[in-house]
């Protein structure tokens, strides 16, 4: 069945519609969620608190088109909520195991220089290749415009890219 149908039943209040967006939405709410707040417990939270507030409202998205950005823009203001009242210092998330290949040596140094960017930097980046939205898209969600979501992903990107160059030269120093 196509997205928008199922949204379409939903809004009208079938709450098994309801479940099925919920269902395929999961894993990439998830993803973001967890890049956001940095830990399962306030991840889980999160999650709960934009799936219910959606159900609450699902009535008042007008196009059903619009779904992904609208459940996006929910769950991103709950973790923003979530950072912005928790006083205390996010920890960061359980990194891999590491195995010998230098790959994954690589894998985590991109992460970790990922958490360290700055919040709106960092989402901007988790939305474009975590979750492979356009930059339109990602517009829509932050409520920002074109220009600055590109603005945004450059200056992101030339972040991770000198965070990349010290960590090359910190090898080559080291070995």
């Amino acid at each position: 069945m196509h997205t928008d149908s199922i949204v379409i039943k939903a809004k009208a209040g079938d709450p098994e519609a309801f479940v099925q967006l919920m269902l395929e939405m999961e894993l990439p709410l998830y993803r973001t969620a967890r890049s956001i707040v940095n830990n399962d417990e306030d991840c889980a939270d999160a999650l709960q608190e934009t799936m219910l507030k959606a159900f609450k409202s699902i009535h008042t998205l007008r196009e059903p088109a619009f779904f992904k950005t609208w459940i996006f823009r929910i769950l991103i203001n709950e973790c923003n909520r979530m950072v912005k009242s928790s006083s205390r210092t996010l920890p960061y998330g359980e990194l891999p195991e590491v195995t010998s290949t230098s790959k994954d040596y690589e894998k985590i140094e991109l992460w970790d220089a990922v958490q360290h960017l700055e919040e709106n930097l960092r989402t901007v980046i988790l939305l474009h290749y975590l979750q492979d939205m356009p930059i339109s898209q990602i517009s829509d969600i932050l409520e920002i415009s074109k220009v600055a979501v590109k603005t945004r992903l450059h200056r992101a990107r030339k972040k991770l890219k000198h965070s990349s160059q010290i960590n090359q030269e910190k090898g080559v120093a080291t070995s």
